[in-house]
């Protein structure tokens, strides 16, 4: 049974929890008509003050800067929101609803009564960074590969599909997979956020409040939230809010692939001399490079940008702190420069495989990240046939 509306009295205060499919028709209804009724002191919206200016400003796009994108380490994070994006959008479209006009509809209503409004999300940025920071390549690769083959299926969404997610066992049985196949992932996008909201919810002035959010931060957040009337949990968030720095043993983990190429280099001088030795350099040249240079080609790179691929890849690989994909990407953005249509139509594009082709700044993106992959299969590849030159 769907049981969108949650609410709780607790010291003097009522707080209540809408929850809400973020491309329903019946969400967006029903969002209006719980503040209209209500009439609360203060509403609460499942956004920040980011994605609040983006809701608002549909031509952001238009703004982007691909180069400073990569240079600045974000190409993983922009990729992983574009994909994320454009799944939202293109489920929209199947019943006529774009993402977030639920939220939208809680402002303007809130608006026109008189109500303040407050953002209690965490900054989106941070909540990527931190997911991305918890996996490593293959956690990261799931990631994409499950973001990437929603956005590009096929599969027709109908309103009662929409409707149904709001649906308490549906919901739990998605958590529940997303828990076994990303489990960091959903402790960042879900536990986290329902820990984060509960807080920033709790700590909003007024006695009676309205908050509306996705259905799947219900059952969460109001657990915390009975846990902060209770006393029992700390309304501090200041551990969540930020991207957790490397550890030292993160650091040294950066190192040790390139130290394992250094001592099976050592290893083949000692044991069968220089040839050897240089054999085996050479062999992992080849496949470190060589399939990152595939990795470009497969994404229809520039033929320059498939040698710098090929070149790159040793290099970043003996240095952590830079990946082939930057090389790769900058060389593609530099030489089939994103115009403006390309960040007009942005949106509309990564909906379809064809359209992540097209467009240049997503083309860019895939450069940069099937050059990366590539050149990480090629040194998993390389290791196990270096050693086994030894024996």
């Amino acid at each position: 049974m769907k049981q969108t509306v949650r609410r709780i009295e607790a010291n003097g205060r009522e707080i209540i929890l809408v929850g809400t499919a973020h491309i329903s028709k019946e969400s967006i209804e029903e969002a209006a008509t719980v503040i209209r009724t209500e009439h609360p002191d203060r509403v609460c919206i499942e956004l920040d003050e980011g994605r609040l200016q983006s809701l608002n400003n549909e031509k952001g796009w238009q703004e982007l800067d691909i180069v400073k994108v990569l240079k600045e380490g974000k190409g993983f994070l922009l990729l992983a929101n574009l994909v994320l994006a454009s799944f939202q959008k293109k489920m929209g479209q199947d019943i006529g609803i774009k993402p977030g006009d639920e939220m939208k509809e809680a402002i303007r209503v809130s608006a026109e009564e008189g109500i303040p409004t407050s953002m209690v999300d965490r900054p989106i940025h941070v909540t990527l960074r931190r997911a991305w920071a918890k996996n490593g390549l293959w956690g990261k690769s799931k990631l994409l590969a499950l973001l990437v083959s929603s956005a590009l299926s096929n599969e027709e969404m109908k309103s009662e599909d929409i409707e149904n997610l709001k649906d308490q066992s549906a919901m739990d049985g998605m958590m529940e997979e997303l828990a076994k196949y990303l489990p960091k992932i959903k402790e960042v996008l879900i536990d986290e956020r329902d820990r984060y909201l509960a807080s920033h919810i709790w700590q909003a002035e007024g006695t009676k409040l309205v908050a509306i959010l996705g259905a799947g931060h219900l059952p969460g957040t109001e657990a915390y939230i009975r846990e902060l009337a209770a006393g029992t949990q700390n309304p501090d968030t200041t551990d969540i809010s930020t991207v957790p720095p490397k550890t030292i043993g993160g650091k040294i983990a950066g190192w040790t692939f390139p130290a394992i190429l250094l001592l099976l280099f050592a290893a083949g001088f000692f044991t069968g001399g220089a040839v050897t030795s240089i054999d085996m350099l050479i062999r992992w040249l080849l496949w470190n490079g060589t399939l990152a240079a595939i990795g470009t080609a497969v994404a229809l790179g520039h033929p320059l940008a498939i040698v710098t691929a090929f070149v790159g890849a040793p290099i970043a690989t003996i240095n952590p702190f830079i990946g082939v994909g930057l090389f790769s990407g900058l060389v593609q953005a530099l030489l089939r420069k994103p115009q403006v249509r390309d960040m007009e139509h942005l949106a509309q594009h990564v909906t379809t495989i064809r359209g992540f082709y097209r467009n240049r700044i997503s083309h860019v993106l895939l450069v940069f990240f099937l050059s990366s992959l590539g050149g990480a299969i090629g040194n998993f590849i390389a290791v196990p046939a270096l050693i086994g030159s030894l024996l």
